[in-house]
Protein backbone atom coordinates (compact mmCIF):
# COMPACT_ATOMS: atom_id res chain seq x y z
CA UNK A 1 0.00 0.00 0.00
CA UNK A 2 1.18 3.59 -0.65
CA UNK A 3 2.32 5.97 1.78
CA UNK A 4 0.62 9.60 1.66
CA UNK A 5 3.20 12.35 1.62
CA UNK A 6 2.60 16.25 1.62
CA UNK A 7 4.06 17.24 -2.11
CA UNK A 8 3.73 20.55 -2.01
CA UNK A 9 2.66 23.14 0.89
CA UNK A 10 1.34 27.00 0.62
CA UNK A 11 -0.04 29.38 2.85
CA UNK A 12 -1.96 32.87 2.76
CA UNK A 13 -2.24 35.89 4.94
CA UNK A 14 -4.07 38.96 4.85
CA UNK A 15 -1.91 42.27 4.37
CA UNK A 16 -3.87 43.98 6.91
CA UNK A 17 -1.82 43.50 10.34
CA UNK A 18 -4.16 44.37 13.51
CA UNK A 19 -1.94 44.83 16.23
CA UNK A 20 -2.76 44.71 20.11
CA UNK A 21 -2.59 48.50 20.29
CA UNK A 22 -4.92 48.75 17.56
CA UNK A 23 -7.71 46.79 19.30
CA UNK A 24 -7.44 48.90 22.62
CA UNK A 25 -8.29 51.90 20.59
CA UNK A 26 -12.14 50.19 20.66
CA UNK A 27 -12.66 48.08 23.46
CA UNK A 28 -10.83 47.85 27.31
CA UNK A 29 -7.42 46.00 26.70
CA UNK A 30 -3.81 46.46 26.44
CA UNK A 31 -0.97 44.70 24.53
CA UNK A 32 0.18 43.57 27.62
CA UNK A 33 -2.79 42.17 29.08
CA UNK A 34 -3.26 40.25 25.77
CA UNK A 35 0.56 38.94 25.69
CA UNK A 36 -0.05 37.69 29.07
CA UNK A 37 -2.87 35.67 28.65
CA UNK A 38 -2.47 34.13 25.17
CA UNK A 39 0.92 35.03 24.06
CA UNK A 40 -0.27 37.06 20.83
CA UNK A 41 1.00 40.52 19.30
CA UNK A 42 -0.88 41.09 16.04
CA UNK A 43 -3.46 39.05 13.86
CA UNK A 44 -4.00 39.52 10.41
CA UNK A 45 -7.65 40.76 9.05
CA UNK A 46 -9.16 40.12 5.50
CA UNK A 47 -10.47 43.49 3.40
CA UNK A 48 -13.68 43.16 3.52
CA UNK A 49 -15.76 42.94 0.40
CA UNK A 50 -12.87 42.03 -1.45
CA UNK A 51 -11.10 39.00 0.17
CA UNK A 52 -13.46 35.54 1.33
CA UNK A 53 -12.47 32.33 3.13
CA UNK A 54 -12.63 30.86 -0.54
CA UNK A 55 -10.45 33.46 -2.06
CA UNK A 56 -7.47 33.47 0.48
CA UNK A 57 -7.89 29.40 0.87
CA UNK A 58 -7.46 29.53 -2.83
CA UNK A 59 -4.15 31.67 -2.92
CA UNK A 60 -2.75 29.14 -0.22
CA UNK A 61 -3.53 26.01 -2.38
CA UNK A 62 -2.00 27.98 -5.82
CA UNK A 63 1.12 28.22 -3.73
CA UNK A 64 0.91 24.72 -2.52
CA UNK A 65 0.45 23.15 -6.20
CA UNK A 66 3.59 25.19 -7.18
CA UNK A 67 5.81 23.89 -4.58
CA UNK A 68 4.16 20.54 -5.53
CA UNK A 69 4.47 21.17 -9.41
CA UNK A 70 1.35 20.39 -10.21
CA UNK A 71 -1.58 22.05 -12.23
CA UNK A 72 -5.10 22.39 -12.16
CA UNK A 73 -5.54 19.45 -14.35
CA UNK A 74 -3.94 17.19 -11.96
CA UNK A 75 -5.90 17.53 -8.90
CA UNK A 76 -8.86 15.33 -8.53
CA UNK A 77 -9.94 15.62 -5.12
CA UNK A 78 -10.38 18.84 -2.48
CA UNK A 79 -11.01 18.83 1.02
CA UNK A 80 -11.68 22.18 2.89
CA UNK A 81 -12.21 22.88 6.28
CA UNK A 82 -13.86 26.18 7.78
CA UNK A 83 -15.60 26.96 10.39
CA UNK A 84 -16.09 30.70 8.42
CA UNK A 85 -17.63 29.79 4.82
CA UNK A 86 -18.63 31.96 2.55
CA UNK A 87 -21.94 30.45 2.45
CA UNK A 88 -23.85 29.10 4.69
CA UNK A 89 -24.37 26.64 1.84
CA UNK A 90 -22.64 25.95 -0.85
CA UNK A 91 -19.30 25.33 0.72
CA UNK A 92 -16.23 26.05 -0.05
CA UNK A 93 -14.42 23.22 -1.86
CA UNK A 94 -16.61 23.97 -4.79
CA UNK A 95 -15.92 27.61 -4.59
CA UNK A 96 -12.55 26.67 -5.10
CA UNK A 97 -13.27 24.12 -7.50
CA UNK A 98 -14.28 26.92 -9.36
CA UNK A 99 -11.63 29.75 -8.39
CA UNK A 100 -8.78 27.28 -9.54
CA UNK A 101 -10.53 26.22 -12.79
CA UNK A 102 -10.22 22.40 -11.52
CA UNK A 103 -11.94 19.88 -13.69
CA UNK A 104 -15.48 18.26 -12.29
CA UNK A 105 -14.00 16.80 -9.50
CA UNK A 106 -15.31 15.79 -5.87
CA UNK A 107 -15.31 18.57 -3.26
CA UNK A 108 -15.70 17.82 0.40
CA UNK A 109 -16.09 20.57 3.20
CA UNK A 110 -15.19 19.75 6.83
CA UNK A 111 -16.21 21.17 10.23
CA UNK A 112 -14.70 20.30 12.72
CA UNK A 113 -13.14 23.81 13.73
CA UNK A 114 -9.33 23.91 15.13
CA UNK A 115 -9.05 20.14 14.36
CA UNK A 116 -10.54 20.56 11.06
CA UNK A 117 -7.42 20.34 9.10
CA UNK A 118 -5.93 17.65 10.53
CA UNK A 119 -9.07 15.61 9.93
CA UNK A 120 -9.13 16.74 6.69
CA UNK A 121 -5.77 15.75 6.74
CA UNK A 122 -6.89 12.18 7.48
CA UNK A 123 -9.67 11.78 5.23
CA UNK A 124 -7.39 12.38 1.80
CA UNK A 125 -4.39 10.04 3.40
CA UNK A 126 -7.68 7.73 3.28
CA UNK A 127 -8.32 8.28 0.05
CA UNK A 128 -4.48 8.22 -1.26
CA UNK A 129 -3.61 4.82 0.67
CA UNK A 130 -6.81 3.03 -1.30
CA UNK A 131 -5.56 4.33 -4.38
CA UNK A 132 -9.12 6.54 -5.31
CA UNK A 133 -7.17 9.80 -5.85
CA UNK A 134 -3.90 10.99 -6.47
CA UNK A 135 -3.28 14.68 -6.72
CA UNK A 136 -5.59 15.56 -3.08
CA UNK A 137 -5.91 19.68 -2.53
CA UNK A 138 -6.31 20.12 1.48
CA UNK A 139 -7.24 23.32 2.77
CA UNK A 140 -7.44 25.20 6.14
CA UNK A 141 -8.63 28.44 6.07
CA UNK A 142 -10.63 31.12 8.04
CA UNK A 143 -12.08 34.62 7.93
CA UNK A 144 -13.15 35.58 11.89
CA UNK A 145 -12.80 39.10 11.47
CA UNK A 146 -16.35 39.49 9.84
CA UNK A 147 -18.18 38.28 13.14
CA UNK A 148 -16.65 39.19 15.85
CA UNK A 149 -17.56 42.25 18.60
CA UNK A 150 -15.11 44.58 18.92
CA UNK A 151 -16.57 45.64 21.89
CA UNK A 152 -14.95 45.11 25.50
CA UNK A 153 -17.94 42.87 25.98
CA UNK A 154 -16.36 40.78 22.86
CA UNK A 155 -12.77 41.38 23.89
CA UNK A 156 -11.91 37.65 26.01
CA UNK A 157 -12.75 36.17 22.15
CA UNK A 158 -11.84 38.70 19.27
CA UNK A 159 -8.54 39.64 21.05
CA UNK A 160 -7.88 35.51 20.01
CA UNK A 161 -8.73 35.20 16.85
CA UNK A 162 -7.43 36.03 13.01
CA UNK A 163 -7.63 34.84 9.93
CA UNK A 164 -5.24 33.02 7.52
CA UNK A 165 -4.87 29.81 5.07
CA UNK A 166 -2.61 26.82 4.25
CA UNK A 167 -2.71 24.43 2.06
CA UNK A 168 -1.25 20.87 1.07
CA UNK A 169 -1.13 18.88 -1.70
CA UNK A 170 -1.27 14.82 -0.80
CA UNK A 171 0.27 12.43 -3.28
CA UNK A 172 1.15 8.69 -3.30
CA UNK A 173 4.72 7.43 -2.64
CA UNK A 174 5.71 3.92 -2.56
CA UNK A 175 8.78 4.83 -0.23
CA UNK A 176 7.08 2.76 2.84
CA UNK A 177 9.67 5.08 5.24
CA UNK A 178 8.14 8.46 4.27
CA UNK A 179 4.91 9.54 4.36
CA UNK A 180 1.88 9.56 6.92
CA UNK A 181 2.13 7.13 9.50
CA UNK A 182 -0.88 7.35 11.11
CA UNK A 183 -3.86 9.60 11.99
CA UNK A 184 -6.38 9.83 15.06
CA UNK A 185 -9.42 11.27 15.82
CA UNK A 186 -11.47 11.57 18.72
CA UNK A 187 -14.77 13.75 19.58
CA UNK A 188 -16.95 14.50 22.78
CA UNK A 189 -19.83 16.58 22.39
CA UNK A 190 -21.04 16.17 26.07
CA UNK A 191 -20.43 20.21 26.89
CA UNK A 192 -20.29 21.17 23.12
CA UNK A 193 -21.85 24.94 24.14
CA UNK A 194 -18.35 25.92 26.08
CA UNK A 195 -17.26 27.12 22.64
CA UNK A 196 -19.77 27.51 20.22
CA UNK A 197 -21.54 30.31 18.01
CA UNK A 198 -25.48 29.62 19.53
CA UNK A 199 -26.60 31.76 16.62
CA UNK A 200 -27.93 32.48 13.62
CA UNK A 201 -28.44 28.39 13.27
CA UNK A 202 -31.80 25.95 12.98
CA UNK A 203 -30.53 23.90 16.54
CA UNK A 204 -34.30 23.58 18.17
CA UNK A 205 -33.42 21.39 20.56
CA UNK A 206 -30.77 21.71 23.84
CA UNK A 207 -29.11 18.83 24.98
CA UNK A 208 -26.72 20.23 27.79
CA UNK A 209 -28.94 21.14 30.69
CA UNK A 210 -26.63 24.38 31.82
CA UNK A 211 -27.24 25.70 28.00
CA UNK A 212 -30.35 28.44 28.17
CA UNK A 213 -31.63 28.78 24.87
CA UNK A 214 -32.52 32.12 23.23
CA UNK A 215 -35.58 30.92 22.25
CA UNK A 216 -36.60 28.26 24.67
CA UNK A 217 -40.67 27.96 22.84
CA UNK A 218 -39.56 28.07 19.09
CA UNK A 219 -40.90 25.19 17.15
CA UNK A 220 -38.13 26.40 14.50
CA UNK A 221 -35.07 26.73 16.32
CA UNK A 222 -32.79 30.00 17.26
CA UNK A 223 -33.81 31.19 14.06
CA UNK A 224 -34.43 34.76 14.45
CA UNK A 225 -31.83 37.85 14.89
CA UNK A 226 -33.93 39.62 17.47
CA UNK A 227 -33.48 42.38 19.97
CA UNK A 228 -33.19 39.53 22.64
CA UNK A 229 -30.64 38.26 20.76
CA UNK A 230 -28.35 40.70 20.48
CA UNK A 231 -28.37 41.74 23.92
CA UNK A 232 -27.51 37.98 25.02
CA UNK A 233 -24.48 38.23 22.95
CA UNK A 234 -25.84 35.30 20.92
CA UNK A 235 -24.91 35.89 17.40
CA UNK A 236 -21.39 36.04 18.47
CA UNK A 237 -19.13 33.06 19.25
CA UNK A 238 -19.01 31.93 23.24
CA UNK A 239 -15.93 30.64 24.64
CA UNK A 240 -15.17 29.37 28.47
CA UNK A 241 -11.87 30.10 27.97
CA UNK A 242 -10.92 28.27 31.60
CA UNK A 243 -12.57 25.26 30.49
CA UNK A 244 -11.67 24.85 27.37
CA UNK A 245 -7.65 25.11 28.51
CA UNK A 246 -8.13 22.79 31.24
CA UNK A 247 -9.36 19.82 28.34
CA UNK A 248 -6.85 21.26 25.62
CA UNK A 249 -3.56 20.48 27.78
CA UNK A 250 -4.91 16.71 28.83
CA UNK A 251 -6.57 15.99 25.55
CA UNK A 252 -3.63 17.35 22.93
CA UNK A 253 -0.81 15.26 25.02
CA UNK A 254 -3.22 11.89 24.84
CA UNK A 255 -3.72 12.41 21.12
CA UNK A 256 0.54 13.13 20.68
CA UNK A 257 1.20 9.82 22.60
CA UNK A 258 -1.29 8.28 20.90
CA UNK A 259 0.45 8.75 17.84
CA UNK A 260 4.10 8.32 19.33
CA UNK A 261 3.06 4.84 20.71
CA UNK A 262 1.52 3.46 17.66
CA UNK A 263 4.59 4.01 15.54
CA UNK A 264 7.11 2.91 18.45
CA UNK A 265 8.39 6.12 18.67
CA UNK A 266 8.59 8.42 22.03
CA UNK A 267 8.83 12.53 22.57
CA UNK A 268 12.35 12.90 22.03
CA UNK A 269 12.09 11.30 18.48
CA UNK A 270 10.15 14.17 17.10
CA UNK A 271 11.90 16.84 15.45
CA UNK A 272 9.26 19.11 15.27
CA UNK A 273 5.59 19.38 16.94
CA UNK A 274 3.15 21.81 15.36
CA UNK A 275 0.10 22.17 17.34
CA UNK A 276 -2.77 24.39 17.27
CA UNK A 277 -2.01 27.94 17.69
CA UNK A 278 -5.00 28.20 20.12
CA UNK A 279 -3.33 30.14 23.01
CA UNK A 280 0.90 30.17 23.67
CA UNK A 281 0.30 29.32 27.11
CA UNK A 282 -1.45 25.89 26.05
CA UNK A 283 1.38 25.24 23.99
CA UNK A 284 3.58 25.78 26.36
CA UNK A 285 1.75 23.74 28.76
CA UNK A 286 2.29 21.16 26.34
CA UNK A 287 5.92 21.29 25.65
CA UNK A 288 6.49 20.96 29.32
CA UNK A 289 4.33 17.43 29.67
CA UNK A 290 6.44 15.80 26.86
CA UNK A 291 9.67 17.31 28.26
CA UNK A 292 10.36 18.90 24.70
CA UNK A 293 13.17 21.27 23.57
CA UNK A 294 12.27 24.87 22.36
CA UNK A 295 12.98 23.98 19.11
CA UNK A 296 11.03 21.42 18.38
CA UNK A 297 7.42 22.89 18.95
CA UNK A 298 6.57 25.46 16.34
CA UNK A 299 4.63 28.41 17.69
CA UNK A 300 3.61 31.71 15.07
CA UNK A 301 0.35 32.34 17.38
CA UNK A 302 2.29 35.69 18.19
CA UNK A 303 2.46 37.02 14.68
CA UNK A 304 -1.49 35.43 13.34
CA UNK A 305 -3.98 34.54 16.69
CA UNK A 306 -5.74 31.75 16.72
CA UNK A 307 -6.72 30.78 13.00
CA UNK A 308 -8.29 27.62 13.73
CA UNK A 309 -8.24 25.15 10.74
CA UNK A 310 -5.63 27.09 9.13
CA UNK A 311 -3.43 27.74 12.14
CA UNK A 312 -1.75 24.15 11.80
CA UNK A 313 -1.56 24.18 7.95
CA UNK A 314 -0.08 27.95 8.37
CA UNK A 315 2.19 27.13 10.90
CA UNK A 316 3.48 23.66 9.15
CA UNK A 317 4.17 26.15 5.89
CA UNK A 318 5.90 28.76 8.03
CA UNK A 319 7.97 25.89 9.72
CA UNK A 320 8.92 24.16 6.43
CA UNK A 321 10.17 27.95 5.01
CA UNK A 322 12.29 28.57 7.90
CA UNK A 323 13.77 25.12 7.24
CA UNK A 324 12.54 23.36 10.47
CA UNK A 325 11.50 20.58 8.73
CA UNK A 326 13.40 18.38 6.05
CA UNK A 327 13.07 15.01 4.23
CA UNK A 328 12.92 12.55 7.01
CA UNK A 329 12.30 14.23 10.03
CA UNK A 330 9.39 12.91 12.61
CA UNK A 331 6.65 15.86 11.97
CA UNK A 332 3.76 16.03 14.73
CA UNK A 333 0.30 18.12 14.18
CA UNK A 334 -2.06 17.75 16.97
CA UNK A 335 -5.09 20.28 17.66
CA UNK A 336 -8.01 20.44 19.91
CA UNK A 337 -11.22 22.70 19.52
CA UNK A 338 -14.70 23.04 19.66
CA UNK A 339 -17.32 20.22 19.64
CA UNK A 340 -15.20 19.00 21.37
CA UNK A 341 -12.91 17.69 18.83
CA UNK A 342 -8.93 16.66 18.62
CA UNK A 343 -6.64 14.84 16.43
CA UNK A 344 -3.35 14.06 15.65
CA UNK A 345 -1.04 13.33 12.64
CA UNK A 346 2.44 11.60 12.83
CA UNK A 347 4.48 12.15 9.90
CA UNK A 348 7.76 10.88 8.57
CA UNK A 349 9.02 13.99 6.21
Amino acid sequence: MNKTIIAGIGKYVPENIVTNEDLAKVMDTSDAWIQERTGIRERRYATRFEETTATIGANAARAAMERAGVTAADIDFVIFATLSPDYFFPGCGVLVQRLLGLKEVGALDVRNQCSGFVYALSIGDQFIKTGMYKNILVIGAEIHSYALDFSTRGRNVSVIFGDGAGAVVLQPSPDTDRGILSTHLHSDGADAEILCMPNPGFHGGVHNAAWKPSVPNSPYGNIFITQELLDKEDIFPYMDGQSVFKRAVIKIPEVIYESLNQNNYKPEDLKLLVPHQANLRIAQFIQQQLKLRSDQVFNNIHKYGNTTAASVPLALCEAWEAGNVKEGDLVCLAAFGSGFTWASALIKW
